[in-house]
């Protein structure tokens, strides 16, 4: 799987978090993630979608999509970084990312 935006590869090491479970622990207790890494998380429809870095200790890059558009971009810092926004997929990467990606751009998860 991998993450593109505007047709360009951002991430070739996805990881899809698609269980209660997977979804409620994100990227807590993780040292790091690598530069081409993405935590995808797919809901049922859009909706208000919340991150916390509580047990994150690294800054992340967060993606809010409706549609397959990035509606908001945050960076957030390790530990106590929050952020809210509507979204039917969210995507985490690394810190990095931020300059990557930017409001209306079109993203695509894609398999290999």
């Amino acid at each position: 799987m991998r993450v593109l935006v505007n047709e360009e590869p951002i991430a070739r090491q996805v990881e899809v978090a698609d269980t209660t479970l997977t979804q409620a622990k994100g990227l807590m207790f993780r040292r790091s993630i690598p530069d081409d890494f993405a935590l995808v998380f797919p809901f049922d429809g859009v909706d208000q979608r919340s991150v916390h870095m509580l047990f994150v200790p690294f800054p992340i890059t967060v993606v809010w999509l409706v549609n397959g558009q990035a509606e908001q971009v945050t960076q957030l810092a390790p530990w106590v970084g929050l952020a809210r926004a509507r979204a039917d997929t969210l995507i985490e990467l690394p810190a990095a990312a931020v300059d990557d990606i930017a409001v209306g751009d079109a993203v695509r998860i894609e398999e290999n």
